[in-house]
Order: structure tokens, then sequence, then C-alpha cells
């Protein structure tokens, strides 16, 4: 079960966000998401456990724990939701911002 963790504190490794959930199972993969450009961390992350029983109790254990003087939001991972852009990225308006003459 892929697991949902936010509200993390800047500082907080993926070593520590491990042993936390070391303590309720086994763990598939730990991800802190950071900026593309700073590489800080943008405050949240995935921890993947296979065993659901186990998944369930940290999710249980640890909603609300804090962890480094900030209180964790804990749920199952939602997948990623589709946002509608054009294919081939980019999304948006392209061009040169406008179209034409204005009648101005």
């Amino acid at each position: 079960m892929k697991i949902y963790v936010g509200n993390l504190s800047r500082d907080v490794s993926e070593g520590e966000l491990k042993e936390a959930f070391e303590a309720f199972g086994e763990i598939a993969s730990v991800a802190i998401i950071t900026d593309k450009y700073s590489g800080e961390s943008r405050g949240f992350g995935f921890v993947e456990m296979p065993n659901g029983p186990e998944a369930t109790a940290a999710i249980n254990g640890l909603n609300g724990k804090a962890i480094k003087g900030r209180n964790l939001t804990v749920n199952e991972a939602r997948p990623k939701e589709d946002r509608g852009g054009r294919p081939g990225g980019g999304g948006g308006r392209g061009g040169r911002g406008g179209g034409g003459r204005r009648p101005w």
C-alpha cells in the first residue's frame, strides 16, 4: 500500500521517516518529495508498505503524531489525477501571447 505522509518538517530525512514506519512492519520504499530547483523538501512524501494490515496500523499509529515538532498527516495515497493538460506537456496557451493586431 502506498501511504501519503504530509506536514513533514523540512529537516526530516528519509531514514528518519523509514524508522518511524518500521515500527509497524516491512517498508518497500520511502521518498520525500523535493523541489526540483532548490532540492529542498516540499513537506510531504510517500512510504510503500507491502503488507496491508501493517500499512493500516502505521496510518492509524502515525497520523497526528509529532516528528520534529510537526504533527504528521498520514493516509492512504490517492492515485495521481490527470491534470487535463494537452499531450506533449506545456499545456495552456502557446504562441506569442495573443493573436494578431489589436483594434486599439
